[in-house]
């Protein structure tokens, strides 16, 4: 049985992990950290977790984790991955967007750069969600033919969502991004007091892929609105063309259309979610047990991911498209936000 800790309890993230134990197999839930004493004994009691610590480094020494879950704003993440490689924890799945900013990125790529022994995946459990594991196998099996356009979008900022929405591109087309033309409108979210959520308030770009997929996204007011999503966050969706047919899914529902036939159906979000947050936990133990088994949801493959906004970024204020892999130049976030 691998032993599992969480950091950050404050949050509902974090309460999600805690909920998605009922259904793995191979872990659990044996201590967890928060800087604050009041969510850390409410999120204990709740979850029947006594080992409670202020300080993750003292917890890492003494419970000796299989698994840490980040739980933490994106600036603090790296610092929380370097403390867990030195005492020897050999898996974390941190919390996403991987990062805010072209430097907080090029820190993390200098980390992976230098071959870490801790394996590292970000938090993006919708690739495990049951409705939308199905849909990215039959695109994969081929059932709609050869790939030739993806549409993604969310309702919340490139912070909030966009990386979703890229690793969901990713999923269904797992193929090289090589060039990005975008937009942005909108500095609410760029204010310097928020930590979390830095990014443009709305976002349209397009990505063309190494093997001629053209996708488009789309994150923000702008982007369209998912039947039954009552809550801003609720307004994720994917929808991927090919030769022969067409798959959509949203938080909610799904359609396909697949040698002439059409079928849809409705799912529920929170039910999908428990069982996508489980199934991303095994997939992590599946790679402690074997190399090979590398995780979807990778360091490596975030990323690029978060590359693509990068270079999303530099094609805003540049009004050029930009070249995968981007370098991101000094200070773009900020040069953007004064563009604004």
């Amino acid at each position: 049985m691998y032993k599992s800790v969480i950091i950050g309890v404050g949050g509902g993230r974090a309460h999600g992990h805690a909920d998605a134990y009922q259904h793995v197999k191979r872990g659990r839930v044996v201590a967890v950290c928060d800087i604050r004493q009041e969510p850390l004994d409410e999120f204990g009691d709740k979850f029947d977790v006594s080992a409670r610590y202020t300080d993750y480094r003292e917890m890492f020494e003494k419970e000796k984790p299989d698994l840490v879950q980040v739980s933490t704003p994106p600036d603090t993440r790296l610092e929380i991955i370097l403390a867990a490689e030195e005492a020897g924890v050999p898996a974390i799945i941190v919390e996403k967007p991987l990062a805010i900013q072209g430097e907080d990125y090029q820190a993390i790529r200098d980390f992976a750069a230098g071959k870490p022994r801790i394996k590292v995946a970000i938090n993006h459990q919708l690739q495990f969600h049951p409705r939308r594991r199905q849909l990215q196998q039959l695109a994969l099996d081929g059932a709609i033919g050869d790939i030739r356009f993806i549409e993604a979008s969310s309702g919340m900022n490139l912070a909030y969502q966009g990386t979703h929405s890229l690793q969901a591109i990713g999923a269904f087309n797992p193929a090289r991004p090589t060039t990005v033309f975008g937009q942005v409108a909108g500095a609410d979210g760029l204010q310097p007091n928020i930590r979390e959520h830095y990014a443009p308030d709305q976002s349209l770009a397009a990505v063309e892929y190494e093997n001629g997929v053209q996708a488009t996204l789309r994150c923000g007011e702008n982007a369209p609105r998912v039947p039954r999503g009552d809550a801003i966050y609720q307004h994720k969706r994917i929808a991927v063309y090919g030769m022969s047919g067409y798959l959509h899914w949203t938080m909610w529902g799904w359609e396909t259309f697949i040698k002439g036939v059409y079928e849809s159906g409705e799912h529920e979000y929170p039910a999908e979610d428990v069982l996508g947050q489980a199934a991303m936990c095994e997939a992590m133990f599946d790679w402690l047990e074997d190399d090979s088994a590398v995780h979807p949801l990778n360091l490596d493959r975030a990323l690029v991911d978060f590359n693509v906004i990068l270079a999303l970024y530099a094609s805003a204020l540049n009004h050029q498209v930009i070249e995968l892999p981007y370098e991101p130049e000094a200070k773009l976030v900020k040069k953007l936000r004064d563009a604004l």
